[in-house]
């Protein structure tokens, strides 16, 4: 059986970046950290993708391929994932302490981007809101499928009444430590099941598929423990950057009760959208709107901001 991480054609096969370079974090970790676009072309406005769980740079390929063209994009693996290195302490603050390093690596000082981030990376653009480098950089900002707290009270992945019965169920469940294992049918059918919507195509299931197996248990387990106790409520309230959010309505992992608490306790919520039928995993399931969403960002706060300081 094949443990490729990603898969190598199609439109979620993941681009060859223009350069790479290695982030260093405040404790020592190093981030891999991907450039696409003009790679010669400063003036291109730059975006910021920050992937989730299980995930890596490969997540974002139909928006780095689509932004690319006109854009700097900028995509990093969070700690552990992908092609950075494991770390034995995971907490909110070092995915703060990350996302700063990586920034602070590939923009000029002050200046401004549109920053994105689905599910935990969501997590980690609230982590950092109150934190000089992401100020200092975030012109915009795209929650894509994430929240801010009780992330195990309120999934679905287990059907069954809510109550402590399901909250025990769901701990086991995210946070087992039994290997994936190769991409089969079978597992095929159980991560449609848990992260996607009923109509997902073939191709999204696959490309998901790929990359969450490709995460190392321990990583996985590690990362779980995190989201178990995570309560980013107050960060949500200091996130100052204009934001929309974006949630499928099928989203079992972070169900629209998220969505809806975010629109309501940011300060500065520019828009929301609520996608029928799709589940956990929009930046796959939604190419085309996620790619549009972040356009918009960047046209009315990167673009008109570089025209008003001309």
């Amino acid at each position: 059986m094949s443990r490729l991480m990603h898969v190598v054609s199609g439109p979620y096969a993941p681009p060859v970046p223009a350069r790479e370079l290695t982030a260093v974090s405040a404790d020592g970790a190093r981030l891999h950290v991907e450039v696409h676009g003009p790679a010669d072309d400063t003036a291109a406005p730059a975006v910021v993708l920050a992937h989730g769980w299980t995930c890596s740079t490969a997540f974002w390929a139909a928006q780095i391929r689509d932004l690319a063209v006109d854009h700097r994009v900028i995509a990093y693996d969070q700690r552990g994932h992908g092609r950075s290195p494991a770390s034995p302490a995971c907490t909110a603050d070092m995915l703060a302490d990350d996302l700063e390093a990586v920034l602070a690596a590939t923009l000029a000082p002050g200046e401004k981007a549109v920053l994105a981030g689905h599910s935990m990376g969501g997590m980690t653009l609230m982590a950092a809101a109150g934190r000089a480098g992401f100020r200092e950089h975030a012109a915009g900002v795209l929650l894509c499928s994430t929240g801010s707290s009780r992330l195990v009270d309120e999934s679905l992945v287990v059907p069954m009444r809510a109550g402590r019965t399901r909250i025990w169920l769901t701990k086991k469940v995210l946070g087992s430590r039994a290997p994936l294992g190769p991409v089969t049918p079978v597992a095929r059918r159980i991560l449609k099941y848990a992260t996607m919507g009923p109509g997902s195509a073939p191709g999204m299931v696959e490309a998901c598929s790929r990359i969450v197996h490709a995460c190392p248990r321990e990583v996985r387990y590690a990362w779980s423990r995190v989201l178990d106790t995570l309560d980013l409520d107050h960060a949500v309230r200091e996130l100052t950057a204009p934001t929309v959010v974006v949630v499928g309505t099928a989203d079992r992992m972070t169900p629209v009760i998220h969505a809806r608490g975010l629109v309501a306790s940011l300060p500065n919520c520019v828009g929301s959208a609520e996608l029928a039928g799709l589940g956990h995993m929009t930046p796959v399931e939604a190419p085309e709107l996620v790619v549009q969403q972040i356009r918009d960002l960047v046209s009315t706060y990167v673009r008109l901001g570089l025209k008003e300081g001309a």
